[in-house]
């Protein structure tokens, strides 16, 4: 009987270190722009950088990966980066800073472009309030405008509409999550909040992130990891 009992407990146990050794870790995309970037991180490594290995000292004190929110928020999560596309001075809309076409790298463009994550984690915005393109009108449920025709993507609510939209439909089952900086133009975090709503995706509000030339510094960057870390399901 003992012998049997022995046997039995000792299958139980090998079952359960066997199945916890195959569970993967949740594994992460970002979709971002500089606040996310590194210098050799980011995909495709065409992509436009903010934060570099010899950094520009008046800019930032951020010299290593480690440092950044990301990989920070990946270590303490024991998380496995998937794709982290993000792309400095990029526009979540079409439109960019001068009134420039930004087609070729807005986030509604790379949108399909982040693997197959657990978790998608989206940092954007910013450019938009920055660069003070237009807010644009809210879409119906058939995402068309209130006369019926098709979005101006070139502004800032239909752009997003249609990315998170694009997005709940091409990452089925995976959480989403949206960051949102401080300090935005209040049209441009009210319509995050609303539209993140409407889609059910998660806002994270960042408070009082320590900031060098507009961006987040080493301390900002652990900021950033540990707000966003609390709000991670």
């Amino acid at each position: 009987m003992r012998r049997q009992l022995f046997i039995l407990l000792f299958t139980l146990v090998c079952c359960s270190v066997s199945l916890f050794a195959v569970q993967p870790r949740p594994g992460v995309s970002i979709l971002g722009d500089s606040y996310s970037t590194f210098e050799g991180y980011v995909t495709p490594d065409t992509n436009y950088v903010w934060y570099f290995k010899v950094p520009n000292t008046q800019q930032t004190d951020v010299s290593d990966v480690k440092q950044t929110w990301w990989q920070q928020l990946i270590r303490d999560k024991n998380l496995r980066l998937v794709v982290n596309n993000s792309f400095s001075g990029s526009t979540i809309c079409n439109r960019g800073y001068r009134g420039e076409d930004y087609s070729d790298r807005s986030f509604l463009t790379r949108v399909k472009e982040l693997g197959s994550p657990d978790i998608i984690l989206v940092f954007g915005g910013t450019n938009d309030s920055w660069a003070g393109v237009e807010v644009g009108e809210y879409l119906d449920e058939n995402g068309l405008t209130a006369d019926g025709s098709e979005p101006d993507l070139y502004t800032f609510r239909p752009a997003l509409d249609r990315m998170l939209s694009t997005m709940k439909d091409y990452y089925p089952g995976t959480d989403i999550y949206f960051i949102v900086n401080t300090k935005l133009r209040p049209e441009i975090t009210e319509s995050i909040v609303t539209l993140c709503g409407r889609y059910g995706v998660e806002t994270i509000m960042l408070e009082d992130i320590h900031k060098k030339a507009n961006h987040p510094s080493v301390k900002g960057m652990a900021e950033i990891a540990r707000q966003v870390g609390e709000r991670l399901k």
